[in-house]
């Protein structure tokens, strides 16, 4: 198993990170579906729990296929999707608690996502005191201005160097950024990765953690970037935008019948997951040392940079 913790600062609250989480992953999600792909949700309601108390209870069904990798869809069947129920307690959240596939064709793995979210600059230590973290642990801030991102992914409007936003001010980053802007946040995420493959263990935990890293980046860059869209909006309004989104996303996908089915096991009643603070980002078409990638392969365009839904048009007018 590889354990990672993962330091992300934002010049944002907990408070408002906790409609610009949501925002974001809405937003970027509908973006990224087109026909038969993309983020099916199942789910979305409010739930209790006797420890973390009142939550949000998500099930998602993230199709696949053509997100995956070129190395990737060559041993994979041309359809099928991934099966995520997540419990949200802001600002605690846990995600993808030992994730396993469920397929002959495909080894078993397991990934866990602790994340706790604190108005600071990531100097918080051993925030997690968790038992599941057995020894040393290598520890990375991530730069959401400065720390490079896969190229076809980055957008100048989305890159916090540049950004500035017309309602609060913030932005562009600077160098040494984290120093001296107020307000900060850091999301503190402890990621463990387990491949039980003997000879492959390492490299594909090594991948998966750059994967991970990437998209941690990529969904923390867009909720700076897209704050004039979520900002000054209240959790009924985003978690109204979430529903819109999630319907017109669901109507854009359309019903396809799954022929593999890769779904998480069950949990322990107080230990739940929960959504991650990073949207749902197309792997990486960079595949580990060990396979051997086409050298090309068919992209899709890139979404608009604003998303207008058509309940939201209609709504925009009535006005």
């Amino acid at each position: 198993m590889l354990i990672k913790e993962y330091r992300i600062c934002m010049p944002l609250t907990t408070e408002e990170y906790r409609v610009g989480q949501l925002y974001t992953i809405s937003k970027h999600s509908h973006q990224e579906s087109e026909k038969g792909e993309g983020v099916e949700v199942v789910k979305n309601e409010p739930h209790e729990d006797p420890v973390h108390g009142p939550g949000q209870f998500t099930e998602k069904r993230v199709h696949l296929s053509s997100k995956l990798p070129s190395w990737a869809r060559a041993v994979t069947p041309r359809i099928f999707y991934v099966t995520e129920k997540a419990w949200n307690y802001y600002p605690y959240t846990i995600t993808g608690e030992r994730c396993s596939l469920q397929c002959s064709f495909l080894p078993k793995f397991s990934i866990y996502i602790e994340t706790k979210y604190e108005d600071n600059c990531g100097d918080s230590e051993n925030i997690f005191r968790s038992d599941k973290v057995l020894g040393d642990h290598e520890v990375s801030f991530l730069d959401i201005a400065f720390d490079e991102i896969p190229e076809r992914y980055y957008r100048s409007l989305e890159d916090p160097r540049f950004f500035s936003s017309a309602k609060t001010g913030r932005g562009p980053l600077r160098e040494g950024w984290r120093e001296h802007t107020k307000p900060i946040m850091c999301s503190y995420k402890l990621v463990s990765v387990k491949f039980e493959v003997w000879g492959l263990q390492t490299r594909v935990e090594q991948f998966v953690h750059k994967v991970i890293r990437d998209i941690l980046l990529i969904g923390h860059r867009q909720a700076f970037a897209w704050m004039d869209e979520w900002c000054g909006m209240t959790m009924e309004e985003v978690r109204r935008y979430e529903q819109e989104t999630q319907e017109a996303t669901n109507e854009l996908i359309g019903l396809v019948a799954p022929s593999i089915a890769v779904s998480e096991v069950g949990q322990p009643a107080a230990t739940r997951s929960a959504p991650s603070s990073a949207p749902s980002t197309p792997l990486s078409d960079e595949a580990p040392d060990f396979l051997a990638p086409p050298t090309t392969r068919p992209r899709k365009k890139s979404a608009p940079e604003t998303l207008m839904l058509p309940a939201l048009r209609e709504r925009a007018g009535a006005e």
